[in-house]
């Protein structure tokens, strides 16, 4: 029990002050406060050991108590004041992060969405829509209400990458789909397989062994690197339909060759074309530069039959062994006949170790892969998988990490 437990129970508040706290802390919450559990017990604590004090000695313990981070430390007395004295209201709930247009909120109103009452939505909701006018306006003038970078990353996670119109939006998650593959090669290349005379013990199997021996360590397992890597080759479809996603597909390619030992990509529309040299360029505006001269015709049409018929010809062989696993990046849309698409799938299916394919149209409701080409290739693919935020790219790492 904390030092401040001792002093003075929650118990103590009366149902009014409880409810009013509450209130207080999810407006610190949806603010960006990282308040829990134990800080809310002590802030009880706080106030009911500052009932009948003056609110200057209640908000410079509640400080110290909330803040962990620079921007908190500059947003708190905003927040506190609207809320417990409505003083400065319009400032701190444009600093929490409301649009403008937005009617104020009462105190009254604060308490009631935090008792359950009433919920309009979340106070401050710090979620913005590409464009918003508050967006751009605190841009200029409160860099401190921007998001920290895990916020950021969490909300693009999940954001459709053709829906990404703002461009500072775009250029965020380009940058974390690249950092996002760059994660995947390490923790790839890194992972340890179980072996018989390994070099280290695997205290988490010998553990688990150990349960039905009633907890003694009898038989110990062992781990070590794995003595052949995964080779991955990657094929990227840049036709036209493909265009609200290519831009964040070629940057999370890039992470992924990015200094990673066994990889290859190719990019396909109307022809194939070999681009690993370029995307192995560690700087990914030189990459890009690299990679446009390399690829005319990017945003046509699509030949996915033609383009496979290429790399099983002229490249499959030297690219591909038993351990390499083939990553389609496309939507399946194909200006061949769908026969041809059968044909070369079934081929290169008898070369590698998996195939994958990433379709970004399953992210969208309602769709099946009922198109010609997509239905022709689906019996050779080992998994069909989405492929339109950050989240279900994330969501690879676990199969590759069974190969």
């Amino acid at each position: 029990m904390s030092a401040l437990r001792q002093l003075e129970t929650p118990q103590e508040l009366g149902p009014a002050m409880r409810l009013r706290l509450a209130g207080f802390l999810r407006s610190l919450r949806d603010s960006g406060f990282k308040v829990g559990l134990a800080e809310a017990g002590d802030a009880a604590c706080l106030l009911a050991a500052c009932q009948g004090q003056r609110s200057r000695t209640l908000k410079p313990a509640l400080r110290a108590l909330m803040c962990g981070r620079q921007s908190d430390w500059q947003r708190f007395d905003e927040i506190f004041e609207a809320y417990w004295s409505e003083k400065g209201l319009k400032a701190a709930v444009k600093t929490i992060g409301d649009s403008p247009n937005s009617s104020v909120r009462t105190l009254k109103q604060m308490t009631d969405e935090a008792s359950g009452i009433h919920q309009d939505g979340p106070a401050g909701d710090v979620d913005r829509v590409p464009g918003d006018e508050a967006d751009e306006e605190n841009s200029d003038d409160e860099p401190a209400t921007r998001k920290e970078g895990a916020s950021l990353a969490e909300n693009l996670a999940e954001v459709d990458f053709r829906k990404l119109s703002d461009p500072q939006a775009e250029k965020d998650a380009k940058d974390l789909a690249e950092r996002l593959a760059r994660q995947m090669r390490v923790r790839l290349t890194r992972r340890d397989k179980q072996r018989r005379k390994g070099p280290r013990l695997d205290l988490r199997r010998t553990i688990a062994r150990s349960v039905s021996r009633g907890g003694t360590p009898m038989d110990l397992v062992r781990k070590g690197p794995r003595q052949k890597q995964l080779r991955l080759v990657i094929l990227l479809d840049a036709s036209g339909s493909m265009s609200n996603y290519t831009g964040v597909f070629i940057r999370f390619v890039h992470g992924l060759l990015d200094s990673f030992r066994e990889a290859e990509a190719f990019l396909f529309h109307t022809r194939l074309v070999h681009v690993s040299s370029a995307l192995a360029e560690r700087d990914a505006a030189r990459a890009l530069d690299r990679l446009g001269l390399m690829a005319q015709g990017v945003g046509g049409g699509t030949r996915i039959g033609a383009a496979l018929a290429d790399f099983n010809r002229w490249h499959a062989a030297r690219v591909i062994h038993s351990r390499t696993c083939v990553l389609i990046l496309s939507d399946g849309y194909d200006t061949d006949a769908p026969e041809a698409l059968g044909v070369e799938m079934k081929r290169l299916r008898k070369r590698c170790k998996r195939i994958v394919w990433l379709n970004p149209l399953i992210g969208w409701e309602g769709y099946e892969p009922t198109a010609g080409g997509m239905a022709a290739a689906l019996p050779h693919v080992d998994l069909f998988a989405p492929a339109h935020n950050l989240k279900s790219l994330a969501a690879l790492e676990p199969y590759l990490a069974e190969l």
